[in-house]
Parts: structure tokens; C-alpha cells; sequence
């Protein structure tokens, strides 16, 4: 057997596995949505892994522009941006974006992934360092490891040891790299110091905020708001429109050079289609939303606190969470199948995590609420995992 087919064959035995235990929680259809609750198989569950951080998937102003969107120009574009492709409501996306972050300008590419993958790799070669949180996406190493750049990678969210790094990449270009919420620990990259060491030994910042819009700051505009820093700390600032935004994509946010450069030299935005009418309208509507909706914000934070709280008064680890993205520590794989599908099985939907995307001693469920979900929907999912791990012996 070669190591292709062993590959293969190693994951459809795993996933055979898990299906024949009945522990199988993934790839499951949703059949409809009803703010914090989904159609699953005919059962009305509470959704409990959502990105839809703001409540924003399914508002009627956002799906309505949507509609207009493609009457007016239709289901697709005539190319790529950097031809045919770019239509008058792309421009009105980045310029809407470039003023929720309060730079110069704005570029969107077709997916978060993508975004990263093509940013990084368009900005560093060979001869440059790239430097990274250990556990920053796989979206970012992916792309620091198709720019060919050297890649140094630093302790959690441990200031000394990116200090360390810097101090290893000398006098060389250098990027550095952090998300801005983790997304499987929900806690957030120390900013602050962050900025001050890579000005220190003139580094670059990158920050990827998929996570952090909608989340973090007093009206949701991310990092630097939640803060108080000044606009211009981050040099390159990355998001997703397709969390806390409804729709699909990422974009690059930062000065006009920076974005001219990548408009012209980014593979995926000079070889990839343009981002589909509806779409786009749906992003830059969900924007205006949440300028015009502070209180959303404020919600979903609540939510968040309460959520973690709770947990914590069950004796339940949550490790450093500090948003609504709340890891239920179970440290054993079957533990955290076996929890979700309990969970799902009672009418709520919950997702665990497990290797390789974490080491096997942290899995665990990953709990995300929104500014959706009321309080009586927390209380009575934290009966729910109140039963479930004492049941499988989690807590």
C-alpha cells in the first residue's frame, strides 16, 4: 500500500469507526434556520456552534439585499477583479470596510482561507522571516509556508518569546502574524505589547480578526477598538465575511499602497473570480447593520460572560476563554464525541473538537453563543452539559 492510499484508508476506517459508535457529529445538514435555533433531521436544536456572532444570518434587510443585488447583475461576474470582473458594488464593499477599520483602503478575495493564503504569500519570499503564534490559523501557516519565507514560531501569546523570535530574525524583513481571537481557545492575543515589539525591531503586523469583528471593542470593530489603541496599530488587517458577516470571503484591510500591491500582484485576486453580486451586497449591508446596531454587540458579549461563568460554576475548564467562543475542556476524544452527540440528541447542537485539529489530551466541545440567544437559552444548555458530563464523567 502506497502512503496515498494508506492515507485514505486510515481516515475512512476512523471515520467508520465513529459512525458505527454512533458518534459521528459532522457534516450534518441544517435544514433551516429560526434566529438560535435549526432544523436538524425534523428537530428543532439550539444552535451552539454558530459564527453568526451578531444574530445576522437570515435578518430580512440583509437577505433582501442579497435579492436586489442579483436582479440587478446577476448570479455571477464576467471574470476575475482584475479584468472583467469588478463591479461598482465591490468598490462600495472595500470602501465600506476600509471605513469599519479606519484605513485607506480595502481588497476582498473569494474566502478567509484564501485571503490569508494569498496575502502572505504575495508580501514575503524567500529571503524574508515570517513569525507566528503556535496556535494562530492553519490558514496563516499554510500561506507562511507556500511564501518560502523562514518561519519562527512563538509560545502562546507569550510577548518574551516573540521577543525572542524578532531577536533571532535580526536584521531581516520580517511579518509578523497573530488572529486576534483564537478560535479554539477564545481568548485574545495581547496586542499591546505585540505592537510595541515589532515597532521595537521594525517588524511588520498582521493581525487576523475573523473572529474578533462583531466580538470585540464597544461597537464590534475588533482588536484595536477592544484596546483603545489608535487605528493605525496594525499594518495589515485581515477578516472574513463569512462569520459575524453572513456572507462569503475575507478582504485585506490597510493603505492604499498595500492594497494597489495586492490588487496587482495577489494570485487570488488576479487569477480567482470576483465575489458573486449577492453576496457582496449581503457583506456590505451586514456592515451597515452593525454600525447602525451597537447592541448586538453588547449582547453577544453578555452572552459570552454568562456562558463562560456558568460553565466555570460546574466545574467545567474553559481554559483562558474571554469572548463567546467558550472550549468545554472533556481531554479525551471519545469524551467529547460522546458529549456532543448526547447533546445533539437532546436538541442541541454543539461540536466537539478534536486531533488533528488539537492535540488529543484538549479536546473538546467548542461552545460559541451569539448575541441570538437569551438567557434562558444559556441556562438550559448549561443543564444540558451539566448532564451529559457527569454522565461521561467529564466533570
Amino acid at each position: 500500500m502506497d502512503s496515498i492510499e494508506a492515507r485514505i484508508q486510515f481516515w475512512r476506517e476512523r471515520v467508520d469507526r465513529t459512525r458505527a459508535d454512533d458518534a459521528y457529529v459532522y457534516q450534518i445538514p441544517i435544514e433551516s434556520i429560526d434566529g438560535a435555533y435549526v432544523s436538524v433531521r425534523g428537530q428543532r436544536m439550539l444552535m451552539l456552534a454558530s459564527y453568526s456572532y451578531l444574530g445576522l444570518l437570515g435578518h430580512p434587510e440583509i437577505t433582501q439585499a442579497a435579492q436586489t443585488a442579483a436582479q440587478k447583475y446577476g448570479t455571477g461576474t464576467h471574470g476575475v477583479r482584475l479584468l472583467a470582473g469588478t463591479l461598482d458594488l465591490h468598490r462600495e464593499l472595500e470602501q465600506t470596510i476600509a471605513r469599519f477599520k479606519q484605513t485607506a483602503d480595502a481588497v476582498v478575495f473569494s474566502s478567509g482561507y484564501v485571503t490569508n493564503l494569498t496575502a502572505i504569500a504575495t508580501l514575503l519570499g524567500r529571503n524574508d522571516v515570517v513569525i507566528c503564534d503556535k496556535l494562530d490559523h492553519a490558514s496563516i501557516v499554510d500561506g507562511c509556508l507556500l511564501s518560502g519565507a523562514k518561519l519562527l514560531r512563538f509560545k502562546h501569546n507569550d510577548p518574551n518569546d516573540l521577543e525572542r523570535q524578532l531577536q533571532v530574525a535580526g536584521d531581516r524583513s520580517k511579518l509578523v502574524i497573530v488572529d486576534a481571537v483564537f478560535s479554539m481557545d477564545g481568548d485574545i492575543a495581547p496586542l499591546p505589547e505585540i505592537s510595541r515589539l515589532c515597532k521595537q525591531y521594525n517588524g511588520w503586523l498582521m493581525v487576523d480578526e475573523a473572529h474578533s469583528i462583531g466580538l470585540l471593542g464597544s461597537t464590534g470593530h475588533g482588536i484595536e477598538e477592544h484596546f483603545n489603541l489608535p487605528p493605525d496599530t496594525i499594518d495589515i488587517k485581515m477578516g472574513t465575511l463569512s462569520k459575524t458577516i453572513p456572507s462569503v470571503g475575507g478582504y485585506i484591510a490597510g493603505s492604499k499602497d498595500l492594497i494597489n500591491y495586492l490588487q496587482h500582484v495577489a494570485h487570488a485576486y488576479v487569477f480567482s473570480a470576483a465575489l458573486p453580486p449577492a453576496q457582496t451586497a449581503a457583506a456590505k449591508c451586514a456592515f451597515e447593520i452593525i454600525e447602525r446596531e451597537p447592541e448586538r454587540v453588547r449582547r453577544a458579549q453578555a452572552n459570552g460572560h454568562m456562558l463562560r461563568t456558568g460553565l466555570n460554576s460546574l466545574g467545567f475548564d474553559t481554559l483562558h476563554s474571554t469572548t463567546a467562543i467558550v472550549p468545554l475542556m472533556t481531554r479525551h476524544e471519545d469524551r467529547a464525541l460522546h458529549m456532543a452527540a448526547l447533546c445533539q440528541q437532546r436538541g442541541y447542537f454543539v461540536l466537539p473538537v478534536i486531533a488533528p485539529a488539537v492535540a488529543a489530551e484538549l479536546s473538546r466541545l467548542r461552545v460559541t453563543v451569539t448575541s441570538a440567544h437569551s438567557a434562558s437559552d444559556i441556562e438550559q444548555a448549561l443543564d444540558i452539559f451539566k448532564q451529559t458530563g457527569k454522565e461521561l464523567g467529564v466533570i
